[in-house]
């Protein structure tokens, strides 16, 4: 049996690890570290400051796990998506079965919280009933929304009303009609300046918790030009972008 432990590293910033995460890396005998290529090097570079600064263990490994690219979704997102995950998870068995003798435990190093769209769980999940012989542990960790909400200095919610975590792609189909509070995730496309502006207004970060943070928040009509300017010249910049955003009516004097 084998010991896959799935830690929540923060959005970025390494003062956000919690005490429970610092001590699961160092029970770990090998790191498991994503590697997306070069245009996103920036995000093993902060995984590497976050294992140096943190494990205080000898005889730990750190081994590269090369993460396919997903293909277009077109009109068929789940299969797409569903074919990804089984290329990951085929390469995480084998790496495990290489790399990890039986008894060890391994490290899978998570942005935010393994549990807030992220799919490494249904992953670790597909390994084990593929027949490889696993126990996982979950870590949490602070996520993008806690620490978009913090700097912004706001509540996500009303007062005894619900949130909506969503996605880009579900946003683009129009606000939600029985939403105030709604948060935005993996909005790759921009939706934010799809759909119709009246009475919302937006709370936005990107880069969140790292040294090269931005926010902005206002009303959505006014801010979302500004919005698509400031990514898009931050994504020519860095090679990627990591943000998410509150949308929320304004309330009505």
């Amino acid at each position: 049996m084998r010991t896959i432990l799935v830690i929540g590293i923060g959005a970025g910033n390494p003062d956000h690890m919690t005490v429970e995460a610092i001590a699961a890396l160092n029970r770990a005998d090998v790191l498991f570290i994503p590697d997306k290529g070069a245009e996103k090097a920036g995000l093993r570079r902060l995984r590497e400051a976050i294992y140096r600064r943190f494990i205080r263990a000898p005889g730990y490994r750190t081994v590269a796990v090369p993460i396919p690219r997903r293909a277009e979704a077109g009109s068929d997102y789940r299969g797409a998506v569903d074919d990804w995950h089984a290329r990951i998870a085929a390469t995480y068995r084998a790496l495990f079965e290489a790399e990890l003798a039986e008894g060890g435990t391994g490290a899978l190093l998570v942005w935010g919280d393994p549990a807030l769209y992220d799919s490494t769980l249904r992953i670790i999940e597909r390994v084990a009933a593929a027949g490889l012989a696993l126990d996982w542990q979950v870590h949490p960790g602070i996520s993008s929304v806690q620490v978009l909400a913090a700097r912004h200095r706001i509540p996500l919610n009303g007062i005894g009303a619900p949130v909506l975590l969503t996605t880009g792609r579900r946003l683009a189909q129009g606000f939600p009609a029985d939403q105030d509070s709604v948060v935005v995730m993996l909005d790759g496309e921009q939706a934010f300046g799809k759909i119709d502006p009246a009475g919302l207004e937006i709370f936005w970060g990107a880069y969140l918790g790292m040294p090269d943070e931005i926010l902005l928040a206002g009303p959505l009509a006014e801010t979302a030009p500004r919005i698509a300017q400031l990514r898009a010249e931050a994504r020519a910049r860095h090679g990627w972008i990591m943000d998410t955003y509150l949308l929320r009516r304004r309330a009505v004097a």
